[in-house]
């Protein structure tokens, strides 16, 4: 029993970060970091990605952001997802965990990384009133829907399957424009309600056709392992049931007719007994705290 929870835990820290252990290179540099970061322990970024209802929120989000034709057309020209989709998951995790966990300076710095591979990505798509547009991935409608979708996500699975939020829904939304204006969303939502009134103003711009349908069929049956593929089922399911009626239609899903809900928490605990209580960026920022609160107190002055 405990060789198989140890292969899970594997397989599992590989797939999220792309080591087998949990700690790549850009984990273990949040324990060298100079400041406490954006947020910090009891901070509501800490709660949400801190907990296992990312990984039914990561789902919901890569569902949800194929509904603009525009970053649709970003993902069908330039992403390897279909190549490399673990490739690809661990590089959007890399830069969630470092913005949520790692200092200022480090957190600036990925979100940079992240802006220069965005910049090669440009081409056209069709609109949903059918008018052709030109495309940038620095393009603000497309940056600010990319955030609304995945703060709109994060929020509401973990709103469904996690925790006490610190400070509630509006604190989050608050705490993670932060992040959006790292990469550049300008005027991010800082509320829940301000959430809601971005998503639903995005409503006209939603799409769907073959390329969604595509991105959907490769969402549902992703490359992973045999022994995973039955839990990702639960988790994907839990995704649909959490996305909105109109949404779910234009993806071409149905809600599941079992309780993907409860099924999902069973799933999660199971995780988190596996994983543990803490991820190893949170265990790496709490070091770096540490480390800090210790110099300061060793300096007279």
């Amino acid at each position: 029993m405990g060789r198989m929870v140890d292969t899970w835990r594997s397989h599992l820290l590989t797939t999220f970060s792309g080591d087998d252990a949990g700690k790549p290179a850009w984990v273990e540099k949040m324990a060298d970091g100079d400041d406490a970061g954006f947020f910090g322990p009891g901070s509501a970024a800490w709660a949400v990605h801190g907990g296992t209802a990312t990984l039914i929120a990561g789902i919901r989000a890569l569902l949800l952001q194929t509904l603009h034709p525009g970053a649709m057309a970003g993902v069908h020209d330039w992403s390897r997802y279909q190549e490399d989709p673990l490739g690809r998951l661990s590089g959007t995790i890399r830069w969630l965990l470092t913005v949520t966990f790692g200092d200022t300076a480090q957190a600036r710095a990925e979100s940079t990384r992240v802006g220069r591979y965005h910049n090669r990505v440009v081409g056209t798509y069709v609109a949903a009133d059918g008018t052709e547009h030109p495309y940038t991935a620095g393009d603000p409608e497309l940056l600010s829907w990319v955030h609304v979708v995945f703060t709109d996500a994060f929020l509401t699975c973990d709103e469904i399957w996690g925790g006490t939020i610190p400070g509630g829904a509006d604190q989050y939304v608050r705490e993670w424009a932060t992040a959006g204006e790292l990469v550049g969303v300008v005027d991010p939502p800082r509320s829940k309600a301000e959430l809601t009134a971005a998503f639903e103003a995005f409503r006209p711009s939603m799409k769907s056709d073959e390329r969604v349908a595509e991105a959907v069929r490769f969402i549902r049956n992703p490359p992973l392992r045999r022994t995973m593929m039955p839990a990702y089922r639960i988790l994907f399911a839990g995704a649909v049931a959490s996305i909105p009626a109109q949404q779910r239609r234009m993806l071409g899903l149905r809600r599941p007719w079992w309780p993907a809900i409860t099924a999902n928490r069973a799933v999660l605990w199971g995780v988190g007994m596996i994983l543990g209580r803490s991820s190893t960026s949170e265990d790496a920022a709490r070091a770096r705290l540490a480390r800090l609160a210790r110099t300061a107190a060793d300096d007279p002055t």
